[in-house]
């Protein structure tokens, strides 16, 4: 992250989670609009408990981060690696998808 901003690097530095999801299984949560946070709920808490401080702020950054940059973000990461994963997250279509992931591991986040 340089500065308040996620940038391109910062999307590379986790690919690998994105590699765990296949993407027909992504696009048909993106299609439902499905609260992934929920589903995982215990994991995700488990993962924020252990973050430095550092990836906490890398953290909010990202939460409080406008779901058009992210998405323009998820667009050049597509552009560079050719992941469908991102290619689906880039789409307007999964604006509501990220933003209603995003608030909902807001209220996880303390």
């Amino acid at each position: 992250m340089t500065g308040e901003k996620i940038t391109y690097e910062d999307i590379q530095r986790y690919e690998f989670v994105l590699k765990k999801v296949p993407s027909l299984l992504l696009g048909t949560m993106i299609k439902r609009n499905s609260n992934l946070v929920s589903k995982f709920e215990s994991k995700i808490v488990s993962k924020l408990d252990k973050l430095n401080e550092i990836q906490q702020k890398q953290l909010n950054i990202i939460l409080n981060a406008d779901v058009a940059d992210i998405q323009r973000l998820l667009k050049e990461a597509y552009q560079k690696s050719g992941k469908k994963q991102y290619k689906l997250l880039a789409d307007p279509k999964a604006a509501a998808f990220i933003e209603k992931n995003l608030v909902e591991l807001k209220k996880l986040v303390k």
